[in-house]
């Protein structure tokens, strides 16, 4: 088996040039499958490592990406000039003990993105929550527009059926990950926070701390580049630097860029922005939820930054067909001159930190005020179960009905006493229950039957497990219905 330098430190992987085979230990990961469809992209030879087959690692599969499911030696390939892993991945992972072992050249997946992005234009985009759909908005404005990127995202463009894809211009649109500090080895021109709330306590131990991170990561802005943050990030303002500073709000006119006149258009919104120069009226987003006209304000002010006109960036907006599980519409609001104001809409989300719930059910219930509002919740991680408990019950609060799921573990052990009981006992309503996956199903079938018929009902699944499995037999029972 051939071997390498092993790499720890992520200035030692300065330059990709001459890498004709990379292997991913994890390639099924939303940001690890963006970085293996750049390499395929580039014509080097991309196989990997995931734990369980998904429909995204059957798509990579179908591009021509050899991967296998079983944590074997046998099952690695001899020869690679390099392989990436997420910090996801068990320390004790057998394919990568023996590449490390025989000193392989090994780097994260943040150490690509780094090296990737040395020498390009980067807008990067972080936050604890908002991110992923901020950053595919973005990347889909200057695409549509033709002004061009190389997007690296954090969920599937609806658009496009992918979370990557390049241009000639040398422009990168990068989703900043916050978990594993992996935002702080990159370089942006523009750089957007959309939020600082507590998460990976994990990692960071403390609220503190990982605010700091966020701060660290704006101070890593170039010289003369743009700092841009959602408005009331008072920590993030209060930092001196040598760069540009500007805020987006929803609607509160002490931004640079916000809204205004904002009316509900059949499961989506229309309206203005004012920035700084102009005010772009009657911009028409297709998709739900009152975050996300938020965070197309942010996406505005960046074209706008990039001088893109405002006819491109309407055109865009009215054309954008949102992300796969962000207030994704998977039975939409039936059209109004169908005269179909009651069949039932069914909502997915990928929202698994309390506030992302909060802003999820509010939008629904604004969008939706006299229905019936059923969510069901797969907890993510024994550790933010256990953090936020009271936080999640709160907002689960603000449905009608909340179905909760067992815990979804992914890279931790089980922690005693940690389960969905937790928050069952946090929610402040009567109409709760936690229910294995079949008692759901089982549950949906019966319930179908006796849907509110005079105003109609909404049923949202939210998660970052694998209740995303479960989204289209969901589906199928209500429309059978």
């Amino acid at each position: 088996m051939s071997q390498g330098t092993h790499i720890q430190a992520p200035a030692v992987l300065s330059s990709l040039a001459g890498i004709r085979s990379v292997y991913f230990v994890g390639i099924g990961g939303i940001g690890m499958s963006a970085l293996a469809r750049y390499f395929l992209s580039r014509g080097v030879a991309v196989s990997g490592y995931d734990k369980t087959e998904t429909v995204l690692s059957r798509q990579l599969a179908a591009e021509g990406i050899n991967i296998t499911y079983k944590d074997d030696v046998s099952d690695v390939p001899p020869q690679v000039d390099l392989v990436v892993y997420t910090p996801a991945i068990p320390k004790e992972h057998a394919g990568l003990t023996y590449y490390r072992n025989n000193q392989f050249k090994i780097v994260k997946r943040s150490d690509v993105l780094q090296a990737i992005s040395a020498d390009s234009f980067n807008i990067c985009i972080a936050g604890t929550h908002g991110k992923t759909t901020l950053t595919t908005m973005i990347a889909h404005i200057l695409r549509h527009s033709g002004y061009g990127c190389n997007a690296f995202l954090g969920g599937i463009a609806a658009n496009y059926g992918t979370n990557f894809w390049s241009s000639s211009r040398d422009v990168c649109v990068i989703e900043a990950d916050e978990y594993d500090r992996s935002f702080l080895k990159l370089s942006p021109d523009i750089a957007i926070i959309t939020a600082m709330d507590a998460d990976h306590l994990d990692i960071y131990g403390d609220e503190a701390t990982m605010q700091q991170a966020f701060i660290d990561f704006a101070g890593k802005v170039k010289k003369g580049g743009l700092l841009l943050s959602r408005f009331g990030l008072q920590k993030l303002n209060a930092e001196p630097g040598e760069m540009q500073k500007s805020t987006y709000s929803l609607g509160n006119n002490a931004a640079t860029v916000y809204a205004s006149n904002i009316t509900i258009d059949e499961g989506g919104y229309t309206f203005n922005v004012h920035t700084a120069a102009e005010v772009i009226e009657s911009i028409s987003l297709p998709m739900g939820g009152m975050h996300n006209v938020e965070n197309m304000v942010g996406a505005v002010a960046v074209a706008k930054q990039l001088d893109i006109d405002a006819t491109s960036i309407k055109a865009a907006i009215k054309d954008f067909k949102g992300v796969k599980r962000r207030f994704e519409y998977i039975l939409p609001p039936q059209n109004k001159q169908q005269g179909a104001y009651t069949a039932p809409v069914l909502i997915d989300d990928y929202a698994h930190h309390p506030e992302e719930l909060k802003a999820l059910l509010r939008s629904a219930r604004t969008l939706f005020p006299q229905r019936k509002i059923t969510v069901i919740f797969q907890p993510h991680l024994y550790s933010r179960t256990r953090d936020f408990d009271k936080e999640f019950g709160r907002s689960l609060s603000l449905a009608d009905r909340i179905i909760l799921l067992p815990i979804y573990g992914a890279r931790e052990q089980p922690i005693e006493g940690v389960t969905s009981d937790l928050l069952l006992e946090a929610i402040d309503s009567a109409d709760k229950r936690l229910m294995e996956k079949a008692a759901l199903l089982a549950w949906t079938e019966n319930y179908a039957t006796k849907l509110d018929k005079e105003f109609g009902e909404v049923f949202i699944t939210a998660g970052a497990g694998d209740i995303d499995a479960l989204v289209q037999p969901l589906k199928d029972i209500i429309e059978k219905a």
